[in-house]
């Protein structure tokens, strides 16, 4: 699969994203970390299997129905709740978290995570990690 693209026709692959996501984490782990919460920035990226790439027809993919789909609120709640679940010392932990959250849909087959933490450096826009986990 393409790194930088997701949506794939031939796989019968749709791009499933949540950009920007705006949060207040208790995470970190140096003491003042753990004493306030700081903002984050989350973005999810999922490689999702349509109903082309189950082998129903092309009618199917027409199909406006929600349970053929991965529902982006539920996915955005999940990932809320997931930061409000408390203090998380590494932002790859968080990441690893949610891309986990992600796979236990049976149509997901690759879910790439990005967390930034916002507040870091005085000079940098935001320092973190992106993770990329495919189903086995």
């Amino acid at each position: 699969m393409d790194t930088k693209r997701i949506a794939d026709a031939a796989r019968g692959l749709r791009h499933v994203f949540l950009r920007d996501l705006m949060l207040t984490a208790s995470i970190g782990i140096y003491p003042h970390e753990h004493e306030a919460k700081q903002r984050i920035r989350i973005n999810v990226d999922l490689a999702v299997q349509d109903d082309a790439g189950r082998g129903l027809s092309r009618a199917a993919v027409g199909r406006d129905d929600l349970t053929r789909v991965v529902d982006y609120e539920a996915l955005a709640n999940k990932v809320r709740a997931l930061v409000a679940a408390g203090h998380v010392r590494l932002v790859e932990t968080l990441a690893e978290r949610i891309a986990e959250a992600c796979l236990e849909d049976p149509r997901v087959e690759l879910a790439r995570i990005r967390v930034e933490k916002l507040d870091v450096f005085a000079d940098a826009a935001s320092a973190g990690v992106e993770v990329e986990r495919r189903r086995r």
